[in-house]
This record gives C-alpha cells, structure tokens and sequence, in this order.
C-alpha cells in the first residue's frame, strides 16, 4: 500500500514540459468533445504547485484559459459551419422552429451573461458554444464573453486546486477530490438555475402568445 505522505506529481510539476502541453490541449479538446471534464486537470495542476510561488504557474493558467477559448471558438466554428445540417435534424418543423425562437431569443438577451455562466457546466458550454454558432450569434460579443469566460475559469480551478492542495498537503489525492467537489458544489446551482429559468421563460413565452390569440375576437 503506497504511502499517501509520498504520493507526489511530478508530471505536473513547473519545471515539467507535460504540464504545460496538458494546461492547453485538455481544455481545448474538452471544450469540443466533452469526454472528461477538464476542471479535473487544472485542478490536479493547482495541487500539484500549491505552496509554489514559481512565476511559470501564471504561464500555466494562461495556457489552461488559452486552449479553453481556442476550444470554444472552435465549437463556434463547428456550429456555424455545419448549421444548416445542423438546423435539418434539430430544429425542423414546428416545434424545431419553437426551440430556434427560444435560442436566437435568449442568446440576444443573455448572450454574454450566458456565455461565462456555462463556461463552469461540463457538457453545457459545449451545447452554449455550438449553438451560438448555429444561430451565427455576433461574432464580436462571443470573442470577448469566451475569453473572459476562460481567464475566470482557469484562475477559479487553478486556484481551488491550490488552495485544497496546501490544506491538505499531506495527501495531494485527498486534495483533489475535496476541489472537485467544490467545483462541483459551485456547476450544480448554475445548471439548476439556467434550466430554471429556461423553463419560466418558455412556459411565460407560451402563456403570453395563448393570452394574445383568442379565437372570439375577429377582426373587422
């Protein structure tokens, strides 16, 4: 049974040339392909340099949020790209153009707001991502929101990481898992709230459009 005083993670130390590759490819890969949640790297990266003052650790937060925002832009891309096939299997008919409504009008009001929000939703940011592409949402306004997006949630994962790994120094592992359930703590409410929202906005959408048709009124 291994010690956990001597469990340590060299790999992705500093001075490693493996931390830096994973800090930009993980994100960025994650942020199209949802596989494995990239929150788990730059976490295990955060431990794994908590006592650290080395200046490299910033180079590592930058490249975490860099392949971050490559990712998503290239979600971006994907979606605006493929729209129309994408648009013929999911937003055909009736009900289709019901949900491509709802999207155009909820990422014209929260577009910005939305966009940094599902940033910290594994699996979500995808769906936002893809979807502002689809929708050829202002290509201005994504830049900006998925660039901030990504500088807050790499100094945010980065720096939960750390602060579990200096508390729990001893057991780097122990660290990390006390982390991710923070960062899990934190998606949770947000996810919750997003489709909460979505929900009343749909529902209230509905009840206004009945509210403005009634069949005993005609016109003259």
């Amino acid at each position: 049974m291994v010690d956990p005083e001597v469990i340590d993670f060299p790999v992705l130390q500093v001075d490693s040339p493996v931390s830096y590759l994973t800090a930009f490819f993980i994100p960025a890969f994650d942020a199209v392909c949802p596989v494995l949640p990239s929150e788990t790297v730059i976490v295990a990266l955060g431990v794994s340099t908590a006592g650290s003052v080395d200046p490299r650790i910033g180079l590592l937060i930058g490249l975490a949020a860099f392949g971050a925002c490559v990712g998503d832009n290239l979600c971006y891309f994907i979606g605006r790209r493929f729209s129309s096939r994408i648009n013929r299997h999911f937003f055909s008919g009736d009900r289709g153009a019901k949900k491509r409504e709802w999207a155009d009008r909820t990422l014209d009001r929260f577009g910005a707001r939305l966009i940094i929000a599902c940033r910290f939703i594994p699996g979500g940011r995808t769906t936002v991502t893809l979807t502002c592409g689809v929708t050829e949402f202002r290509r201005r306004t994504f830049l900006w929101a998925t660039a901030l997006a990504c500088v807050i949630w790499a100094s945010y994962a980065f720096a939960v990481g750390r602060l579990s790994g200096k508390v729990f120094e001893e057991n780097h592992w122990l660290g990390i898992v006390v982390a991710l359930a923070i960062v899990v703590l934190v998606a949770v409410p947000v996810e919750v709230t997003r489709r909460a929202v979505g929900w009343w906005r749909t529902r209230h959408s509905g009840r206004s459009e009945s509210a403005s048709y009634d069949p005993r009124v005609r016109k003259i």
